[in-house]
């Protein structure tokens, strides 16, 4: 990393030498102050790490309470943003659905009852959710045993038609398929865990007791719907090299390498093919747990009629308590169901093209100019989204003015803040700086992209809205350079002498993580 340093009147020339070139940083529209000399050529250092070589980088930053720019290099300039285009996505969602907005999963029937006998078909209609659980299936097949429900004559059908039926993004790579954070959309769909990784299951594997037997292989949530084909084998001593597959078009997860005895249980998290008949399999066991029985079978697909009357009713949490593990977690699945519930709620359409010109729509009347990017899912999973920074900060800007800000910015990751659904994926980033517990900001990960944007808090007090977004660059990890601009934004201040410069890295450098992975603290992958 280069360390130069610059005096002021070096500084001043470099930058009135390089003012008219394409890209070229500007502390700000007005005569630079020193400080903010000294703070451009701070960044620039920054940014002149060989890492970067051959890479673009776009960096901007405004003081939110006057709109002056304190620092812009390549503003305009279109990038690929990974999760940052969840910022998008959720403000769009927050302003458009309303912080109180809830989705309804619940169960009605068109069918005649006699006593416990209800003649006719029972559906479970999904309302999108992406926080159900399979106790909250359970809960739903209480209340319709409680009705007095014994048995089903009928069908039990899985209404997923809230959406359309396209379950991937159109720009996905295929060999993300099988990862969590690439899961399939739909109206109805199962989440594992409270991370509500909604459309996936949770493998584990312990060792068997002795060596030559295989594994003991289980899944969390129970179920029926996928199966397990189990190769791998228990082994005295060794590390554990356990492999979970999940093929293309099919629910069998293949477990193959070992585990030694005594080792620790490994788990994964797997996607899961066709999310509604997941929770159509999950529901239908915990309707015959609680007595109920459904004589005929499980259709997918199709919807309930209008004039169907209410069995039982799950609601989830508000918009606004979602907000948490959508943004501190950067779930991917929560943003594209928030992307075809604003097609649904807008235009009636619940497709990823009527949801993304819902977001166009708010972002452009927010002071977003819509025209210079391009939004093609509601998570970032695309490579084809292409971002100015400059626009992201328009929207941090504009975001402040908004009554849902307050739950907006605390649902944002906080750097180096410990507890894991407040520092969320910035958890383990600034520790020890100006920036840890001040740095609110949506961090984004693909390979050979990297991205911060958010608001950070200067020694002045000023609330500064930035935008880091990094392309190109052929090293593991460049998200120490992000910690260091994050840094000197919360050190700058117009009264010091100097403005706070972080000479070593403040993040330990990670190694390759697949497309669309944020840092998890739960899920067995380093990041």
């Amino acid at each position: 990393m280069h360390r130069r340093r610059f005096s002021q009147a070096l500084a001043v020339l470099v930058l009135v030498a390089t003012a008219a070139t394409t890209g070229a940083p500007t502390a700000t529209a007005e005569s630079p102050t020193p400080a903010r000399i000294r703070l451009a050529a701070t960044i620039d250092a920054i940014l002149a790490d060989s890492r970067l070589d051959g890479a673009q980088a776009g960096v901007v930053v405004v003081d939110t309470a006057t709109g002056q720019t304190r620092y812009d290099r390549n503003g305009g300039r279109r990038l690929i943003p990974a999760s940052n285009t969840k910022l998008l996505t959720s403000a769009a969602a927050m302003e458009l659905l309303g912080p109180g907005h809830r989705f309804t999963t619940d169960v009605v029937s068109d069918g005649v009852r006699r006593g416990g006998l209800l003649s006719g078909n029972l559906y479970l209609r999904g309302g999108g959710d992406p926080t159900t659980l399979a106790e909250d299936y359970d809960r739903l097949a209480a209340q319709v045993a409680t009705g007095g429900v014994r048995v089903v004559t009928g069908n039990l059908v899985a209404d997923d038609t809230r959406y359309d039926r396209t379950r991937l993004g159109p720009d996905w790579t295929w060999d993300d398929e099988s990862y969590y954070y690439a899961a399939q959309v739909s109206a109805l769909t199962v989440a594992p865990d409270t991370d509500y990784d909604a459309g996936t299951v949770i493998v584990h594997a312990a060792p068997a007791a002795r060596p030559g037997s295989p594994p003991a292989v289980t899944m969390t949530p129970p179920n029926g719907w996928l199966r397990v084909d189990n190769r791998a084998e228990t082994v005295a001593t060794g590390q554990t090299t356990l492999s979970f597959e999940r093929e293309h078009g099919a629910n069998t997860i293949v477990v193959t390498g070992q585990i030694a005895v005594g080792d620790e249980p490994t788990s994964e998290w797997m996607t899961v093919w066709e999310p509604t008949g997941y929770a159509a399999d999950i529901f239908r066991s915990a309707l015959r747990r609680h007595g109920v029985r459904v004589l005929g079978r499980t259709v997918l697909g199709e919807a309930a009629p209008h004039d169907a009357a209410t069995v039982a009713r799950h609601d989830s949490m508000p918009l606004a308590e979602l907000m948490v593990p959508f943004l501190k977690l950067s779930n991917n699945g929560h943003a594209e169901v928030l992307t075809k519930e604003l097609g649904r709620v807008l235009s009636g359409s619940g497709t990823w093209s009527a949801g993304l010109a819902a977001i166009g729509n708010y972002v452009g009347g927010a002071g977003v100019d819509t025209g210079t990017l391009r939004q093609r899912d509601g998570s970032g999973l695309s490579r084809r989204n292409l971002v100015p920074p400059a626009q992201f900060v328009s929207l941090l800007v504009a975001a402040r003015a908004e009554p849902w800000f307050d739950t907006w910015y605390a649902a944002l990751p906080l750097a180096g803040n410990a507890e894991r659904f407040v520092g969320g994926t910035l958890r383990s980033r600034m520790r020890g700086t100006p920036a840890a517990n001040n740095v609110h900001a949506k961090t984004g990960s693909l390979t050979g992209v990297s991205s911060l944007s958010g608001y950070v808090t200067d020694a002045d007090g000023h609330l500064l809205a930035f935008s880091i977004v990094l392309n190109n660059y052929l090293t593991s990890s460049v998200k120490s350079l992000e910690d260091q601009i994050a840094i000197a934004l919360a050190s700058y201040t117009e009264k010091g002498a100097t403005t706070t410069r972080l000479v070593g890295p403040t993040t330990t450098e990670s190694p390759h993580v697949p497309d669309g992975l944020e840092c998890s603290w739960v899920k067995p992958i380093v990041c």
